[in-house]
């Protein structure tokens, strides 16, 4: 019985691995190793998360995002594009804000693409987003009440820090296709 349950919980834990991502990250690669333990965190504070990744046709993940700000503030981070299965780029973003803030903090910033013109329009190079683009915060089934905006929902999971902030700002984002 205890071998039975033991076998069982195995086969269980090699599954939901094996569908933790559509991608197989390069073990030698730390950039790629950052977003897969990014999307294994966001995935774990929301399972519903899942259907996020299975159903866009790509996404941005930045495994860390560092922000800060008094008064005039900023956010930078570096990820990686990925579609179907296989990263396609190298992204970065970049955000200045002004307003009444202080602070800093750490996130993981996710963009999904919704079809191949979305995708494609961040492919492009020089994608940009204003302020009224909303984050949605992961928490446990805040996915299940997200939606596309123009062919985007981005999600952010807060991995530390502190910041007041009632600002305006946008993101600029720069991508580099990769073989």
């Amino acid at each position: 019985m205890r071998k039975t349950v033991l076998s069982l919980l195995t086969f269980t834990l090699m599954l939901s691995l094996s569908t933790a991502w559509a991608w197989d990250p390069d073990p030698n690669d730390k950039m790629q190793l950052e977003v897969q333990a990014a999307i294994i965190d966001i995935k774990a504070k929301d399972p519903g998360m899942e259907d996020w990744f299975k159903n866009a046709a790509g996404y941005a993940v930045f495994p860390k995002v560092g922000k800060g700000g008094i008064g005039v503030g900023g956010a930078y981070g570096k990820g990686l594009v990925i579609s179907g299965d296989k990263v396609v780029g190298k992204t970065s973003l970049k955000q200045v804000s002004i307003g009444l803030q202080l602070g800093g903090q750490a996130y993981a910033e996710f963009i999904f693409f919704k079809d191949d013109i979305a995708l494609g329009e961040f492919k492009r190079g020089n994608f940009e987003m204003g302020a009224q683009a909303s984050a949605v915060a992961a928490t446990a089934g805040a996915s299940a009440d997200a939606a596309y905006n123009k062919g985007v929902a981005i999600f952010t999971n807060i991995s530390g820090g502190v910041m007041a902030e009632a600002s305006v700002g946008g993101q600029k984002f720069d991508f580099e296709a990769v073989e």
